[in-house]
């Protein structure tokens, strides 16, 4: 099929990547966002101004999209997918990349993935789910000695995995998310599970409900503060490939993971045609599920689309159809690493101000290594200057050669994004720059990327978080 006509549905950073990736596509005729940003790098829906929040305005939606003869939706937020945006849009006709609210609750409940990973064997922490408070709380008690994360099941906007240090904090967590609600609904029941050390990577999987194709290994960086401290966020930076993966590990995940997954799902009657984000955890057993989403993650989407090579429109169409199996998704061969940083009002995640105005100094950015994805950011109503949004503002990603010259050039176009308080982690990608003794390379063959480990910098080894921005400027000069 050419000349698409594809809608986007989301106002972040992620949407913004996602639309800009799908408008390089020659089978596209436009892109279409709903309800978007401050981005203008294409198209607002036509006639449509309905709040998505609202379940029973997807019919509505669903209308517009044959008026505006829209032939593919590609939702974002994981709310829409749980709540049902891809049942209505299908049953009028209309291909969605996206699970269906059967599917969606691998994300909308811990308790059910959790359990799907048992049935299916899955590698992951030993855990208990609880719905009763004294019944959670006794468990606690009864388990002192262990150290456990307290989750709650529903969607929490990506705050509710709480890790307490001491028994006395896991009670006072449980009894903030049981009691005290401060996830609402979300927390009527947890998963108390045990906790897990080690790197953890995000795995990006497109899938139709048969076959599938794995994006590179990503790596977040969740805390707000460097060094990886302070509150947990949704997500501050983000580079790929992450080198811990190494080949080995990769295909580990894939054959006892990924495949278990797909064809777990299938089995259990709510086969999963979307985006697939499982993050695991790489730890001394070897690698474990902790959680899965339904969606592209936020920022790893901003991180992974401009590796693509790819029509990715082509993919996402030829999913919805399930022959995935019949197209092939190729990474660029000119770069091999991505990394993203995010651009934050200052205060976020607690409260923080709306409304400064941003300014973008385009001629100093080059559009073949960077770009600026808009997240928490509109149009002032006054005088249509862009200004700040919301608590995540712009996702600056520029890819490299290396993770060094990526890093390098990331945090000088860093530079040319400018509002009042803004706030970013200056350390993004310590972990892959302090890696050491990588005996196994991913290859564009392997895992969608190369990693060129030789070229690590033995100073870079040695470097402690938090200090990668003075290196940067001594070694590779931003200016």
């Amino acid at each position: 099929m050419s000349n698409l006509n594809i809608l986007v549905v989301g106002s972040g950073g992620r949407e913004d990547a996602l639309a800009w990736k799908l408008s390089q596509s020659k089978t596209v005729s436009q892109v279409f966002v709903y309800p978007g940003n401050g981005s203008k790098a294409v198209s607002k829906l036509p006639d449509f101004n309905l709040d998505l929040s609202e379940s029973e305005n997807f019919t509505a939606l669903a209308i517009n999209c044959q008026k505006n003869k829209i032939d593919l939706v590609v939702p974002g937020p994981e709310v829409l997918l749980v709540a049902g945006i891809t049942d209505v849009l299908q049953s009028h006709g209309i291909k969605v990349f996206g699970p269906s609210s059967k599917a969606a609750l691998l994300e909308g409940s811990k308790t059910f993935s959790k359990d799907f990973m048992k049935k299916h064997n899955i590698p992951t922490a030993r855990y208990e789910n609880f719905t009763s408070f004294d019944e959670a709380k006794k468990f606690l008690e009864d388990n002192k000695s262990t150290k456990w994360v307290i989750k709650a099941s529903g969607i929490a906007a990506g705050k509710g995995v709480l890790i307490p240090e001491t028994h006395e904090e896991a009670i006072s967590n449980l009894e903030d998310v049981m009691v005290k609600r401060q996830f609402g609904s979300a927390g009527d029941a947890v998963v108390i599970e045990e906790f897990l050390d080690g790197d953890e990577i995000s795995i990006l999987t497109l899938a139709d409900g048969y076959s599938h194709i794995n994006l590179p290994p990503a790596q977040d960086h969740k805390r707000i503060g460097e060094n990886d401290t302070g509150l947990n966020t949704g997500g501050m930076g983000c580079y790929a490939p992450a080198p811990v993966a190494t080949e080995s590990t990769l295909k580990f995940i894939d054959e006892s993971i990924i495949k278990p997954s797909i064809k777990g799902m299938r089995a259990d009657g709510f086969p999963f045609l979307g985006c697939l984000f499982t993050g695991i955890i790489l730890t001394s057993e070897g690698p474990k599920v902790l959680e899965y989403n339904v969606r592209f993650g936020d920022p790893e989407t901003e991180t992974v689309m401009p590796l693509i090579e790819s029509d990715f429109a082509t993919v996402l169409l030829a999913a919805c159809e399930h022959r995935l199996d019949c197209v092939e998704l190729k990474l660029r061969q000119d770069v091999q690493f991505s990394t993203t940083v995010i651009l934050a009002a200052g205060g976020y995640p607690e409260a923080y101000n709306k409304g400064d105005k941003i300014e973008i100094n385009t001629e100093k950015l080059d559009p073949k290594i960077t770009q600026v994805f808009q997240a928490g950011t509109k149009l002032d109503e006054k005088d249509g200057s862009l200004v700040t949004n919301g608590g995540r503002v712009i996702a600056v990603t520029s890819t490299g050669s290396s993770i060094e010259d990526s890093l390098a050039t990331v945090y000088a176009a860093v530079d040319n994004v400018n509002f009042q308080n803004k706030y970013f982690r200056r350390d993004i990608a310590h972990r892959a720059l302090k890696q050491k003794n990588i005996k196994e390379s991913i290859t564009y063959a392997q895992a969608g990327v190369s990693v060129d480990n030789g070229n690590l910098l033995t100073a870079l080894l040695t470097i402690q978080p938090g200090s990668l921005s003075d290196f940067l400027e001594t070694n590779l000069p931003i200016s």
